[in-house]
C-alpha cells in the first residue's frame, strides 16, 4: 500500500541512477531520457559542476534564513539580471510560486487587480497561479476561482486590445506553452502584447518557467524577439534538480517589493542557489548557448526530415530543444511503448509528444531518439489511422 496521494500517473519505472542523458531503473534497464526531469535537467543528470557547487555550500552551511546577507544569493541574483536586462531578482522554491510573487509584485506596483491570460496556458497549480492558468482541466473540483483573471485566445492580438483597459495590472504569458501543445508566439502577436502594456500601463509578465536557462538557445526565450518584459519568472532549469524559482524585475519595480512586502522562509537556500549559480556559469556562456542553438536547429531538422511524413504526424514545432510532435493517435499509448523501447519522453496538451532533452546532448544522442521515436510511432500509425 501507498501512503502517498495518487496526485500523479506515475510511470512503471523506478530509477536507481543517472547521469548525462541517461537514466537506469532498479531493473538494470537504461533509458534514453528526453523528459530532463520535465525541462529542469538541463545539463543532463548530476553535472559534476553542479554537484562539485552543492558539495562545497553542504560543507558550509545548510539554512540560515533571509534575515542574513548571504553573498551566494548576491551572485546568483547578478547572473540572472545580467543575462535577462533586468534588475532585481526574488528567490522562491519553484515556478508556481515565482509566477504567485510576479502577479503579487503587478499588483501592488500599479495598484490595480486585473490580469490578462491566455488560453491554454499553464502557470502553476497554487491558486494564484491555477486562476491564471487556462485550461478548465486545472481548476475543475476546486470550486470558485480568484477574481480578476481573464483568458483570451492565444496569439489573437485583437482579442487583447479589446480586453486590456485601465485596470490591467498585468498581462502574463509564455512564448511559448508548455503544457499546452508546445505553441509557439508569433513576433507580430509579441510586439502587439508589449505595445498595448506600454499603452495602457499595465506590465508585461514573461513566464520562463520552462522555456528559460538555455532551453531555446538562449539565456531565455523572449530574447528571440525584440521585447522588453517588466517581469520574467524562472524555475525548473535555473538549479539542475534542486528546487528554485525567482522573478526577476525591472528597477522601477524596486518600491513596490519593500520589506515585509513578500517573503519565503527557504527561498533562496544556499544549497539551491549554489546549484544554481554553477548551472547559470556553464549554460549562460555564449559558446555553450551556441552550442545549444546548433543542437536544437539539427533535432528540429532532423525531426522534420524522419517524422515529418509519417503517418499520424500531424506537425512538429516548437523551438530550440523544446520540440512537440502532434500526433493523431493515442499520446500516453506511444509514451508508453516509447519506454518499452527505452526512451523517456513528455506529453504535452491533448495530443503532443513533448521533447525536452539536456541542452548538452550529442549528435548521436539525437539520432537514436527519432529512431525509436520513428519505430514507435510506425508501430502504432494503424491505431493512429
Amino acid at each position: 500500500m501507498s501512503h502517498l496521494f495518487p496526485t500523479y500517473q506515475r510511470w512503471e519505472v523506478e530509477p536507481a541512477s543517472a547521469q548525462g542523458t541517461y537514466l537506469t531503473g532498479k531493473d538494470g534497464k537504461e533509458y534514453l531520457d528526453f523528459t530532463s526531469g520535465i525541462g529542469v535537467c538541463n545539463l543532463g543528470h548530476r553535472p559534476p559542476q553542479v554537484e562539485l557547487a552543492v558539495s562545497g555550500q553542504l560543507k558550509e552551511y545548510w539554512h540560515v534564513s533571509n534575515l542574513f546577507q548571504q553573498g551566494i544569493q548576491e551572485k546568483a541574483a547578478k547572473l540572472l539580471a545580467e543575462a535577462s536586462g533586468l534588475d532585481y531578482v526574488f528567490f522562491s522554491n519553484s515556478g508556481a510560486e515565482a509566477n504567485e510573487a510576479a502577479i503579487k509584485l503587478a499588483r501592488k506596483a500599479t495598484g490595480r487587480s486585473k490580469v490578462i491570460s491566455f488560453i491554454k496556458s499553464f502557470h502553476g497549480r497554487t491558486f494564484g497561479t491555477m486562476a491564471a492558468t487556462g485550461q478548465d482541466k486545472i481548476k475543475q473540483g476546486f470550486g470558485t476561482m480568484l477574481e480578476t483573471f481573464v483568458h483570451i485566445p492565444f496569439n489573437d492580438a485583437e482579442a487583447l486590445k479589446k480586453e486590456i483597459d485601465g485596470e490591467t495590472a498585468a498581462v502574463i504569458l509564455e512564448v511559448i506553452q508548455g503544457e499546452g501543445g508546445i505553441n509557439v508566439a508569433s513576433s507580430e502577436f509579441l510586439s502587439a502584447v508589449e505595445a498595448s502594456c506600454k499603452e495602457h500601463g499595465a506590465l508585461l509578465i514573461i513566464d520562463e518557467i520552462q522555456t528559460g536557462v538555455g532551453r531555446t538557445g538562449k539565456a531565455f526565450a523572449f530574447q528571440h524577439f525584440a521585447l522588453k518584459p517588466d517581469i520574467i519568472t524562472v524555475a525548473k532549469g535555473l538549479g539542475s534538480g534542486f528546487p528554485i524559482g525567482a522573478i526577476v524585475g525591472s528597477a522601477e519595480l524596486k518600491g513596490a517589493f519593500g520589506p515585509g512586502s513578500h517573503g519565503s522562509t527557504f527561498g533562496g537556500n544556499p544549497i539551491s542557489v549554489s546549484a544554481a549559480v554553477a548551472t547559470m556559469e556553464t549554460i549562460f556562456e555564449p559558446v555553450f548557448l551556441k552550442q545549444a542553438m546548433d543542437m536544437g536547429n539539427y533535432l528540429f531538422e532532423k525531426a522534420g526530415e524522419k517524422l515529418g511524413s509519417l503517418e499520424g504526424v500531424l506537425a512538429i514545432k516548437g523551438m530550440g530543444l523544446m520540440v512537440g510532435i502532434e500526433i493523431s493517435g493515442n499520446v500516453q499509448e506511444t509514451l508508453a511503448l516509447l519506454r518499452e523501447k527505452g526512451m523517456l519522453a513528455l506529453p504535452a496538451g491533448e495530443n503532443v509528444i513533448r521533447l525536452l532533452p539536456p541542452l548538452n546532448m550529442s549528435q548521436e544522442e539525437a539520432d537514436k531518439a527519432l529512431n525509436l521515436l520513428e519505430e514507435t510511432i510506425t508501430a502504432l500509425a494503424p491505431a493512429a489511422s
